[in-house]
């Protein structure tokens, strides 16, 4: 679990941490767009191989996964980290995210290969902490080493792929698992057939990623541009509410353990976090109010809240002869997104200011609601095994 959660982590620190160096590439002459647009590049890396990475997964198994996956990660960021030219730096980050998507897949189904049903959805909240807790790692340290220049906040991500790499090498063991060769064939069948489940966990799942992606990567700009902080202070503020975001992975994961589904959680998750962004562009229009700040801090925490449910949901209905390949098409789905919203987003704030992003990104998780697939059975489980109501927790 802890090993999971660290190359997880170190991959998100590499593939958000990007949107840190924005400050200091605007400081070089570069514009909003164009830092924006390579802040995207890891995510545009990571669609093009999540699929093939769970091809793989499910023939070689999680450890060598996560161990060449990370090895690859810390090699290409050293390389962008070595170059001057914008466009080989992009290249560069272009092929750390088609590393980095390993352990976004692998990471998931380690954890949840380890855990019975009605221990997974915590185990797998605790593992989800990983992104949030890349991110304000990355919060934290980046934009003051970019301050001495972009490779120097480069470099930091390198250094931890590297010991991930490491770290997977020599602890990662794979969970225990059927041969194919004494599977049923229920076991084996393609769970995309004859239902539209999957496809609309993965449509959810793309649709709550854009504010994820836009608090992210904007957060940070908004704070220093819009309210005048400094490179410190919201730093310390987006560490503080990733450190949040973590804290709400886990009570959302004991959540879907407790009531026995994990997707009734991620609507009320879509309704509040569409919810909180029209509130958000409501407030920033009209500045003074003091709730702007508090308001942001909401909605980067609502924002991260469904993705380990969304997880552990496609690995019990997939079952381990095709969850990594599901994983490798939500991941997929969920980086399209991320990486499309920072260009986008960027040149809708240049142009038309932070109040009507905010708004256009509520439409999202308000599109993701009714798509909630909340009566979800996993067809490999047998009734004893389903993940069922825990009264023994009230809170």
């Amino acid at each position: 679990m802890i090993i999971s959660v660290w190359v997880t982590a170190s991959s998100f620190l590499f593939i958000n941490g990007i949107a840190f160096l924005i400050p200091a590439l605007a400081a070089r002459g570069m514009s909003l767009t164009e830092a924006s647009l390579l802040s995207s590049m890891p995510s545009w890396g990571m669609v093009a191989t999540l699929v093939l990475w769970g091809y793989v997964l499910d023939r070689v198994g999680e450890r060598i996964v996560l161990t060449a996956g990370s090895a690859l990660t810390a090699a290409a960021t050293y390389a962008a980290a070595s170059v001057d030219s914008p466009v080989w730096t992009s290249v560069y980050l272009f092929l750390g995210g088609m590393a980095a998507a390993s352990c976004n897949t692998a990471g998931g189904r380690l954890v949840s290969g380890w855990f019975p049903p009605h221990q997974r959805g915590l185990a797998m909240g605790i593992r989800q902490t990983a992104q949030p807790l890349g991110i304000a790692v990355g919060a934290l340290v980046i934009p003051e080493l970019a301050e001495r220049g972009p490779r120097a906040g480069l470099m930091f991500p390198a250094a931890v792929c590297a010991v991930a790499a490491l770290a997977s090498a020599i602890g990662i063991t794979n969970p225990p698992r059927k041969s194919r060769k004494t599977a049923t064939a229920q076991e084996l069948a393609n769970p995309y057939r004859g239902s539209y489940t999957l496809w609309r966990i993965h449509a959810v799942g793309g649709l709550l990623m854009m504010p994820q992606a836009v608090t992210v990567t904007f957060m940070l700009v908004w704070l220093m541009d819009d309210h005048g902080w400094s490179v410190a202070a919201a730093g310390g503020m987006v560490t503080i509410s990733q450190l949040l975001g973590a804290a709400g992975r886990i009570m959302v994961g004991r959540w879907s353990d407790r009531v026995g589904s994990r997707m009734r959680p991620v609507r009320i998750i879509a309704i509040t976090t569409a919810s909180a962004l029209f509130l958000l562009a409501f407030v920033d229009n009209h500045h003074g109010w003091s709730s702007e700040v508090p308001l942001m801090i909401a909605v980067s925490v609502f924002a991260v809240l469904d993705n380990g449910l969304e997880a552990t949901a496609i690995t019990e209905f997939a079952g381990p002869f095709w969850s990594g390949r599901a994983l490798g098409v939500q991941n997929t789905t969920q980086r399209l997104i991320a990486a499309a919203a920072p260009p986008l987003f960027g040149a809708l704030i240049a142009a038309a200011a932070y109040p009507r992003a905010w708004a256009l990104c509520g439409l999202f998780p308000l599109a993701a609601v009714p798509l909630v697939p909340v009566r979800l059975v996993p067809p490999g489980l047998e009734a004893k095994e389903r993940p069922r109501p825990d009264r023994r927790l009230r809170w």
